[in-house]
């Protein structure tokens, strides 16, 4: 018997190293490639779970994974930029993957003050236009349908022999999109309080898209100073919220001080969930549920 389980455990291992691999930066993102690829490939992600891409470090495990894979899919996150000619220096011939191209970034979220909301206007027409835009794309269900034609344009054409397969997977997906975005519609549709506060401002995209705004307590990775939290809880008594909403990624010491001024209460839900399709729509719940 335990030979017979040794010999399992060899011929799986054996099919995994044998499976192509490519990399992405996040699990949302290994979620799009796999509802197109299936099992085809191993998906390596660089920021794994739990963990926090703003302050990113790669492992030596993710390093030799990376050097194996055939491509690597961006998704435009801030640690990219110091990450990626780093990445493409361990391999040369990995096939860089833009999975936002075509999509128009929206600004980042500024909430503190006045001043800063026209600096960040001011900041979007600069050279370094890429670092005051909202990187995540992936909460929109709509902008993710642009990012699955990129990934599919990807990968049919490096793997061409797989390509009728990925086409199907392609246009399921698509219309699973599609459905998505019709629940998420419909949860959100009787909300009375169109406003949220969120700790880190990850849902731009997503309010944007379904007529909501956030409320941002950290922005640009840094935690508000004590004129700029009496502002934010001030704004949160006037709109008479009683959530806060935090990512497990990011300290919730803000968050916390907040929810106990407004007699008000710290609900998590997280952005970098793997399951994307039930966790936009269970974010949609928990609004729903929340947002009375």
């Amino acid at each position: 018997m335990k030979y017979i389980l040794l010999l399992v455990t060899l011929l799986f291992g054996s099919l995994l190293s044998a499976a192509q691999t490519v990399t992405v930066s996040i699990l949302p993102q290994k979620y799009f490639v796999e509802q197109i690829a299936k099992n085809f490939l191993h998906v390596n992600v660089m920021v794994a779970p739990g963990a926090n891409q703003h302050t990113y470090e790669p492992k030596p495990s993710q390093m030799k994974e990376l050097a194996s894979s055939d491509a690597y899919f961006s998704i435009g996150d801030g640690f990219e930029k110091a990450w990626l000619p780093k990445f493409q220096s361990t391999n040369p011939k990995m096939v860089m993957v833009d999975t936002v191209k075509g999509i128009e970034k929206i600004a980042m979220a500024e909430h503190h003050h006045e001043d800063e909301k026209a600096d960040s206007k001011k900041e979007a027409h600069h050279d370094h236009e890429d670092e005051s835009l909202d990187p995540h794309v992936w909460l929109d269900p709509i902008l993710v349908k642009t990012q699955a034609k990129n990934i599919y344009n990807a990968l049919v054409t490096l793997y061409p022999a797989q390509a009728s397969e990925f086409t199907k997977n392609y246009e399921a997906f698509i219309v699973s999109i599609d459905a998505l975005d019709t629940s998420i519609q419909k949860t959100l549709s009787d909300i009375k309080s169109r406003k949220f506060i969120v700790f880190h401002p990850s849902y731009g995209y997503f309010a944007k898209r379904y007529d909501l705004e956030q409320i941002a307590i950290e922005v640009s990775g840094k935690e508000p100073k004590p004129s700029e939290l009496a502002t934010i809880i001030k704004e949160a008594k006037e709109e008479n919220a009683k959530v806060i909403f935090v990512a497990p990624q990011f300290s919730q010491k803000s968050a916390i001080s907040i929810a106990k001024q407004i007699n008000g209460k710290v609900v998590p839900i997280d952005p970098l969930a793997y399951a994307w399709s039930e966790n936009l729509l269970s974010i949609a719940k928990t609004f729903q549920s929340e947002l009375k």
